[in-house]
């Protein structure tokens, strides 16, 4: 038995008390569609828009700026003015999506609504902030009407919340805590090792006049047959798992599997590059036996001395600019135009197998430091959900 379940068993073997969010948090606004009963203490806090809130931010700042988004800054309190806040809180935006977020101290706040604890002896702040947070997708249905959706107050101040004795509250905080402190390690480690990946690419690709006798710099038209993608085949699946009929993946613009077919076009391994929409110039490495579709660039290379592995990893350490329109595009003539520097099949060889190494350690999904986060994430999100359900106490 864990301690938060001797806990349990010991201070409210009979069940837990749940109440309404409205008994027990005051926010920052008097809403229309709530009785004013529900409502005994507003505390307001003024908001800055979007633009005053970034306008705002400096690298010295000890004042956090509390945006509606996943946007994070700081500023001073000089800068913050009129706008500084104190306290803490827990916050849901006013338009948008559900992001639920918590924050203690002096911050400035955008168009956000803010809840806090009535009486923190009876009910944690952080303890209601990972409730909220576990209900994320209960108060994402709450949002209402056309464009941007606004919350129905009513309804979230009429979600009800468990109530455990406050020793048990903030045991819950204290592991939640530590899971969140955990994934952040992890992240921290992971951007740092994303910078190294970066800059170990960057040397390794680059290549001095020293090199001259060594490597050629050739377009990638001299150098490899493009191909253009076209419509999706007829005969395949979207959006699932291959089976033995399709079995052959159909790449997109985008980084997932389109879906799958019985045949393939491009039967070697190739770079693609994304040649229309928002992800114009994004370079992916696929695997022999795959049908592009949707204007998707492939590069296969002429001949054996060049690896498609190698392309990849240049393509991915420079620049690649679309043409300037409404919607941002590239055809088989401007990707043919893209310089390549070439070393020799032994230096490329060796370049690959350093950039892979790193490129599986900050990007594979199933190994390394993005498998690892995505674990804790699962595992984290797990027990918050099984630590914040409680048998409720008989009435």
């Amino acid at each position: 038995m864990s301690k938060i379940e001797q806990m349990i068993t010991e201070l409210c073997p009979n069940g837990v008390e749940y109440k309404y969010l409205w008994e027990l948090t005051a926010w920052d606004k008097r809403f229309n569609a709530v009785d004013n009963s529900k409502q005994t203490k507003i505390i307001k806090y003024p908001y800055a828009l979007a633009n005053v809130l970034k306008d705002m931010e400096t690298l010295d700042g000890d004042v956090y700026l509390l945006s509606t988004g996943n946007y994070e800054g700081w500023t001073t309190e000089k800068k913050a003015g009129e706008y500084l806040c104190d306290g803490e809180v827990v916050t849901i935006p006013w338009g948008g999506t559900a992001n639920v977020q918590y924050y203690r101290g002096k911050f400035v706040t955008a168009d956000n609504r803010l809840a806090t604890s009535l009486d923190t002896n009876v009910l944690d702040n952080k303890f209601l902030f990972y409730f909220m947070l576990n209900s994320t997708d209960l108060i994402q249905s709450f949002y209402r009407g056309s464009g941007i959706q606004h919350p129905n107050m009513a309804q979230v101040l009429d979600m009800q919340i468990p109530v455990p004795p406050l020793v048990i509250q903030r045991e819950i905080v204290q592991v939640l805590d530590n899971f969140t402190e955990l994934e952040a390690e992890l992240e921290a480690e992971l951007e740092a090792r994303e910078k190294q990946y970066e800059y170990y690419r960057n040397q390794l690709l680059t290549f001095t006049p020293s090199h001259m006798n060594t490597v050629s710099y050739k377009t990638l038209g001299e150098v490899c047959d493009v191909f253009t993608g076209g419509e999706a085949p007829k005969n395949c699946i979207k959006g699932t798992e291959p089976d033995e009929k399709y079995k052959y993946p159909i790449f997109a613009n985008g980084a997932e599997v389109y879906g799958y077919t019985d045949d393939y076009q491009i039967k070697k391994d190739a770079t693609t590059i994304s040649s229309i929409g928002a992800n114009t110039g994004a370079i992916y490495y696929r695997k022999a036996y795959f049908t592009p579709i949707i204007r998707l660039k492939v590069l296969v290379p002429k001949k054996d001395d060049l690896l498609s592995r190698y392309i990849f990893h240049y393509l991915s350490s420079i620049e690649i600019s679309s043409k300037k329109s409404s919607v941002p595009n590239m055809n088989a003539d401007d990707v043919k135009k893209i310089k390549i520097s070439i070393p020799s099949l032994e230096v490329q060889i060796r370049i690959v197998s350093i950039l892979d190494k790193f490129d599986t350690l900050v990007n594979d999904i199933s190994v390394g430091l993005p498998a690892e986060i995505k674990a804790r994430r699962q595992q984290y999100e797990y027990y918050r959900n099984k630590l914040l359900t409680f048998k409720e106490a008989a009435k």
